[in-house]
């Protein structure tokens, strides 16, 4: 089994009275998780009803609120129980649907779940409001990857932190950084799908992966976008697919895929809905010199984006520098989306780039990105021309090995391996 770091979380929230509602990416997880709490609730003698609305014999119970309460209370009586409602986005109106059961003060407590589709977030938090707390659960995290490869429990957590070695502990870290650095190339080669993680066989994943994203296509946006044929909508992915981290021009893509730019921005904005991709604007202050519109985008998973581009399975020399970028981007999102912190790029007209920049608290923090096993330190053209003009007063550089600290300009630049990212790393000494 595949520890699940969103699960604790989950789990603790089962005392409020609030709607447990849990979204992401078909085939993310979600349902693996709703049955480990209700096993587990199971055991402590809680009363149960799992209903799942991609079954046929459970839809007629949800007809009327009224159909569905007979059906609960034949199970659990009018006392506490937990009531799990999977793929609840394919029934109409769900918001106004669980409002109505949240407001007639049952003994029930309601634990939700569905796919990442508009229906879902955006109507559910219009109906909702007060009356859930949302968690998403998106696919396996880098860190649940390394804890399922070696079996570690679920409260350790993978990423040490290796600023302070001992000469007597280098041999160790030497064997750890190689161990994690080969697990980095097969999370990039394969994604973190948990049926493609599981499965043995790289033909075996293939088929998973190309079965997910066909899922994607034709039960998600061509239903959401109500397309006949999605010859443009594959085009866009796979152009997408080929320029993670690259600046988006909307009239470049229509003009590319014969398609009006309203279109593009159509497709784009539920591909983003949808948990396929994720969009990043740009950081700027002075309009005349940086680029202050046009955004990059990276894909959720590593794995569907590669199988996007026909390079499922292996990793394209060319690609490894932006899949890392991307990998480093989604474990940035995941650690920062429960704070005020934004996640932006910086360009300029003049060519000169920063990958990331944090802006928390006020302050300013750069982060380049090195595909790189660094043996000193180095920095960009770019990075140095951020660092004089913004003065900040640290900043970043993620690479594949070197862990040291440097100061230019008055900025202290910290050196950190992909596996001390942690944002709270960054926090810690910001």
């Amino acid at each position: 089994m595949i520890r699940r770091l969103l699960l604790k979380q989950l789990q603790t929230h089962l005392p409020n009275p609030e709607i447990t509602l849990i979204v992401g990416p078909r085939q993310a997880g979600k349902t693996t998780l709703m049955e480990i709490m209700r096993d587990d609730l199971k055991k402590s003698g809680a009363k149960t009803i799992f209903l799942n609305l991609d079954f046929t014999t459970d839809l007629p119970f949800f007809e009327s609120q009224e159909k569905l309460l007979q059906r609960i209370s034949y199970e659990l009586g009018h006392e506490k129980g937990y009531v799990f409602i999977d793929e609840i986005q394919r029934k109409e109106n769900a918001g106004l649907f669980l409002k109505g059961l949240y407001d007639k003060k049952l003994p029930y407590k309601f634990i939700v779940s569905g796919s990442g589709s508009l229906e879902l977030r955006e109507k559910i938090h219009e109906s909702l409001p007060g009356r859930k707390r949302l968690f998403e659960l998106s696919t396996i995290s880098f860190e649940e990857f390394v804890n399922y490869k070696h079996d570690t429990s679920t409260e350790s957590r993978f990423y040490p932190d290796f600023t302070d070695l001992t000469a007597s502990a280098r041999t160790g870290f030497e064997f750890h950084r190689e161990m994690l650095s080969s697990l980095l190339d097969e999370y990039l080669t394969f994604g973190g799908y948990p049926k493609v993680v599981l499965a043995p066989a790289v033909e075996e994943k293939r088929a998973i992966i190309a079965d997910i994203y066909q899922s994607f296509l034709e039960k998600d946006m061509s239903i959401l976008l109500r397309l006949k044929k999605t010859e443009s909508l594959t085009a866009l992915l796979r152009i997408l697919a080929s320029q993670i981290g690259n600046i988006v021009h909307l009239t470049e893509l229509s003009n590319t895929l014969g398609i009006s730019v309203q279109t593009v921005k159509q497709y784009l904005w539920y591909l983003e809905k949808t948990y396929m991709i994720s969009k990043v604007t740009p950081y700027f202050k002075n309009t005349r010199k940086e680029i202050t519109k046009s955004p990059v985008y990276y894909f959720v998973d590593a794995g569907l984006r590669n199988f996007a581009v026909n390079q499922f399975g292996t990793i394209a020399h060319e690609s490894a520098g932006f899949l890392f970028q991307n990998f480093v981007f989604n474990t940035l999102k995941e650690d920062l989306k429960l704070t005020p912190a934004g996640i932006h790029f910086w360009r300029t007209k003049d060519r000169a780039e920063v990958d990331f920049v944090l802006h928390t608290a006020g302050e300013v923090i750069p982060i380049e990105v090195k595909y790189a096993t660094l043996k000193k330190p180095e920095l960009s053209r770019s990075f140095r021309s951020f660092l004089t003009k913004y003065k900040v007063l640290k900043a970043y550089i993620v690479n594949l090995s070197l862990t040291q600290e440097i100061a230019f300009e008055g900025t202290t630049i910290y050196f950190v391996p992909f596996f001390n990212i942690q944002v709270l790393h960054f926090l810690k000494q910001s």
